[in-house]
């Protein structure tokens, strides 16, 4: 651990019973973009030790003939995390997995300050390619994503993988004891790849503020139990502070597998909420640019005067593709006035690509777009463009604001991004967004036409449905979701787990020692 013995200050909340009163606390609620979160960890006391853990970078460096080249993957979340370590002392903890990580750190595996542009430490963790097969792809994504997401894919269970898992977790727990500055760091762990590390974190240091998101589904009991490991899982998670997750049917799930899963009742003392993550919102001169329609178009060869539906996912299986797909296929059957009139763009990156049920949705949705296109195809249009390929957030934002209609039609998801983004790109208020019941989003975005994704009749009528839609009514719906999205956005989602959390463990130290914690 970092030498620096001074304990955090305790966080002040209105209402509180404090030596010095501070009238203008900044409250969660008022907590929009990223100054306003910097404001808050300023009122936090906190900023100095935080400490966030994940699988995934902020940064990758690759070598190329130009030499090295720095990527920073899109979205909201690393935003939100790199607003949350905006003052100097907080670190980054991650996967080097980049061709040049290792050319672009120190001694100590934090990345050189030429290479990143940032107040914060990257430290990079190295996992050898038996580790990362068996704690990433095996344990992590044959098992516990297929675990957590009702789609049919059975999970895989390897003690070997396990064995890997164990021991990657461990590797970051020693991380974030080496780096903390002091007895109480702030650690945000992210996601079901590090479900132990707030367990081993604990261990050494019992005073840290801890809080882990749960990005994905919370499976439910029954289904947990299935887990060889579900008890060791569990454990890991309590000894959280707090323990998020994206809705009410996860904090439920949850909760009933911490009172049913053998050896954890009554252990752990993790406050678990609901904490539907979101995304930052745009700028206000952040518009669309005329001509976004044509310029899409001409991109990805869809002729002009044809309208457009868009889909943005992973190449998953999770993601619905194939029953979209064959959803747009049945409306081409029933209305053939459509033919040559509206075309499907789907934006498809490529997923884990390594592993067998991945390759199967790959082959299956290409098999797909090709049968329509045969069956539907002309010369001058084609029903499916399938764009296997990553896309740049400008190409998505382009996308967006050039759709008549957007579909997010994931069989299961924990919350799915593209929906709000979705709403957050068309300050034109036009455009119709057809959602699964079964997204995150769902609970949120009401105005959307929500679907059963295993319902291809009813897609299908629900895409119809879209495509009629007259403007009133695409303003109506869509002014209604902006207004939740641009209330919630991913800073105050980052807020509400750092305020919950320093409250907790403020609680948690009075009922320890009142005389002492009162008199800091």
């Amino acid at each position: 651990m970092r030498s620096n013995p001074a304990p955090l200050p305790l966080p002040t909340f209105p209402g509180e019973r404090r030596k010095i009163a501070r009238p203008t606390a900044l409250l969660p609620e008022d907590v929009r973009d990223s100054a306003d979160l910097a404001r808050l960890i300023e009122q936090l006391g906190c900023g100095d030790d935080l400490i966030v853990v994940s699988n995934r970078a902020p940064c990758v460096h690759s070598q190329t003939g130009d030499g090295v080249n720095a990527q920073r993957p899109a979205g909201g979340l690393v935003t939100a995390l790199e607003a949350v370590l905006s003052k100097e002392g907080g670190c980054w903890i991650a996967h080097g997995s980049g061709t040049a990580d290792r050319a672009t750190v120190d001694a100590n595996d934090h990345v050189l300050p030429e290479h990143l542009d940032a107040p914060y430490r990257l430290r990079r963790l190295w996992l050898s390619d038996a580790e990362v097969a068996g704690y990433y792809d095996g344990l992590a994504n044959e098992a516990l994503w297929p675990l957590c997401h009702r789609t049919g894919v059975a999970p895989t269970f390897r003690h070997d993988d396990w064995t890997h898992y164990v021991a990657v977790n461990r590797r970051f727990a020693d991380a974030v004891i080496a780096e903390a500055a002091n007895e109480r760091p702030v650690v945000l762990v992210q996601d079901y790849h590090l479900a132990l590390v707030p367990q081993m974190v604990r261990e050494q240091l019992p005073d840290a503020v801890i809080i882990l998101f749960w990005h994905i589904p919370f499976p439910t009991p029954q289904t947990l139990a299935t887990f060889p490991w579900a008890q060791q899982m569990m454990a890991g998670l309590l000894a959280s502070t707090v323990m998020g997750l994206q809705t009410p049917a996860d904090l439920t799930n949850f909760s009933l597998a911490r009172a049913a899963i053998p050896g954890v009742q009554g252990r752990g003392a993790a406050h678990a909420g609901a904490y539907p993550i979101s995304i930052a919102w745009p700028a206000r001169n952040d518009v669309a640019t005329p001509g976004i329609r044509d310029a899409v178009g001409s991109q990805f060869g869809i002729a002009p005067g044809v309208r457009l539906l868009v889909g943005v996912d992973r190449m998953d299986y999770t993601k619905g593709l194939s029953e979209r797909l064959q959803a747009f296929e049945l409306l081409l059957e029933r209305r053939p006035d459509l033919r040559g009139q509206v075309t499907l763009l789907q934006i498809g990156a490529p997923c884990r690509s390594a592993l067998a049920a991945y390759q199967t949705i790959t082959r299956d949705v290409v098999a797909l777009t090709e049968r329509i296109n045969a069956r539907f195809g002309r010369d001058d249009w084609q029903p499916v463009v399938l764009h296997a390929k990553s896309a740049d957030a400008a190409t998505v934002t382009a996308c967006y604001r050039a759709a008549d209609v957007c579909l997010v039609t994931s069989l299961h998801d924990g919350m799915n991004l593209v929906a709000k983004e979705f709403v957050a790109a068309r300050t034109d208020l036009r455009g119709a967004l057809v959602l699964s019941s079964q997204a995150g989003a769902a609970a949120e975005l009401h105005q959307a036409l929500i679907v059963d994704p295993r319902d291809i009749a009813g897609m299908a009528r629900a895409i119809e449905r879209a495509l009629d839609m007259p403007f009133e009514e695409q303003t109506r719906r869509l002014r209604a979701m902006r207004g939740v999205v641009s209330q919630y956005t991913v800073f105050r989602w980052a807020a509400q787990l750092l305020v919950d959390g320093m409250r907790i463990e403020a609680s948690r130290r009075i009922t320890r020692s009142p005389a002492d914690a009162y008199l800091r």
